[in-house]
């Protein structure tokens, strides 16, 4: 039998988008191709098809900070008589786009590039130059009349600008975000303690009942745990307004006017109100990251002290009628999509994942920071996305852990009442009368008969009545100094 003809399919395949058209630019290895709508050039081209790998691009605030430093160079350059007044200016306004978060889809390069962050400080150098063209009237990729070496980066270095960036970057953000959410934070803890300052409740050590403390003195020490670590964070935060701009490639200078750095450096500290000062030592500030290091150790110790408070509350919020039930925590969310009415301490949760989060960045900070060879630090991308996400985070976990659950906290009180007259810790009071084996003893007949020691005490008559109503006042034993 003779095979039929097969017919042609009626359905085509779909046609494939044109290609977007491109431009062809040159750096010192050759050609590239460059997409014509993009305003980068062929080094930050070269750079993204070298380093696919996680899709992060460096963080906003890093590249504000980058566009800072071109902008307070620029002026610095045409203070000097190094740069024209018309391609300073033209750099600037296009640096001041940047800053203000135009052109954002123009820095696709990724964290994990070189270690020096060349491409990003390429990228910038090439975006700023390109703006700067158009608004001269040439065109993207003509390098005329601003060069993104000759004129953007003219008396700096990536292993300077990069590293200046990374502070610059770093500082604003603790100033900024960090140190006023932490501070709000120790605030309305403090507000707390003077609130709960009349509740006595039972005081826990090894998760075992202790001596009675009052509620206000235990926000008194969640208060003091963060304002302690908010002066932790400003003492390492000082370190960072030190700036490596102005040592070039290897801290010798090289390539720069000697009064460059240091009124680049002041036009910069005008422009973001920090108070900025040039390195001590170039060496130091290209081949370590100590400060960073420092600051990231101060990071570590806020999310110790914020694990404490963030678990205290939700343990003493737990139950609310199976748990220790002390503290009612604001509801803010259904907690459980089978167990109807349960409700769970949700922004504790969040801001204790978050300091998990900054610790893990913290042992890469310290690693990355370790990352000095010779001349050079070569981890600096990595520390600057380490540190501002790490920042970014608890900032914002810290938020809202103060603005949903710390502002809305109440206490049970006839919970808490209930439990510390069942403490059997209040024999320690009688221990000084009584003596230590004799009130121990006690203690275990209490636990045993499920008696309170007040009433045993009573008793047996261990002591006159009213003694004993004195030494067994629980707001006394809080104070027992006064």
């Amino acid at each position: 039998m003779a095979s039929k003809t097969r017919k042609p399919s009626a359905v085509r395949s779909a046609a494939r988008p044109p290609a977007a058209p491109m431009r062809v630019e040159k750096d010192s290895m050759g050609e590239m191709q460059v997409p014509a709508a993009c305003l980068w050039g062929a080094q930050t081209q070269r750079a993204l098809e070298n380093f696919q790998v996680s899709g992060r691009p460096l963080r906003p605030r890093f590249l504000e900070a980058l566009a800072a430093i071109k902008w307070a160079s620029a002026r610095a350059n045409q203070d000097l008589g190094l740069l024209k007044p018309r391609l300073a200016k033209a750099i600037q306004k296009a640096a001041e786009a940047v800053m203000a978060g135009g052109h954002a889809d123009q820095f696709p390069l990724d964290v994990f590039q070189t270690g020096s962050g060349t491409s990003t400080n390429m990228n910038m150098n090439e975006v700023l130059a390109n703006l700067a063209n158009i608004a001269l009237g040439s065109t993207a990729g003509a390098k005329a009349p601003v060069h993104p070496n000759d004129h953007v980066n003219l008396g700096q270095s990536s292993n300077d600008v990069i590293p200046t960036a990374l502070h610059l970057g770093v500082a604003r953000a603790c100033r900024e975000d960090l140190i006023p959410a932490l501070s709000d934070l120790s605030v309305t803890l403090h507000r707390k303690a003077k609130a709960f300052d009349d509740v006595i409740k039972v005081g826990r050590t090894h998760l075992q009942d202790a001596t009675p403390v009052r509620m206000g003195q235990v926000f008194q020490g969640y208060a003091a745990q963060v304002a302690h670590a908010c002066q932790r964070l400003a003492l390492a935060y000082d370190g960072l307004l030190e700036m490596a701009l102005g040592g070039t490639a290897v801290g010798t200078g090289i390539g720069r006017h000697p009064e460059f750095h240091t009124r680049a450096i002041e036009h910069l500290a005008a422009r973001t109100g920090l108070p900025l000062r040039p390195a001590r030592n170039f060496f130091e500030q290209l081949g370590g990251r100590e400060a960073c290091v420092f600051f990231a150790g101060a990071l570590a110790a806020a999310t110790a002290a914020l694990t404490k408070v963030a678990n205290d509350i939700r343990f003493l919020g737990s139950g609310p009628r199976c748990g220790l039930g002390e503290l009612k925590l604001p509801p803010v969310q259904p907690g459980s999509s089978i167990m109807p009415g349960k409700v769970n301490p949700v922004m504790a949760e969040s801001l204790l994942m978050a300091c998990q989060l900054v610790r893990g960045y913290v042992t890469t900070a310290t690693e990355a920071g370790s990352s000095g060879v010779f001349e050079l630090n070569v981890a600096l991308p990595l520390l600057a996305d380490v540190l501002l996400d790490g920042i970014q985070v608890l900032s914002g976990a810290t938020r809202g852990f103060h603005e949903r659950c710390v502002k809305g906290l109440e206490v049970d009180r006839a919970r808490v009442e209930s439990l510390v007259e069942q403490s059997l810790m209040l024999g320690t009071a009688l221990a000084p009368h009584i003596g230590y084996d004799a009130a121990a003893d006690l203690a275990k007949e209490a636990y045993g008969s499920g008696r309170t020691i007040r009433e045993l005490a009573g008793e047996k008559g261990l002591l006159p009545p009213e003694r004993l109503a004195q030494v067994l006042d629980l707001r006394h034993m809080t104070e027992p100094g006064r």
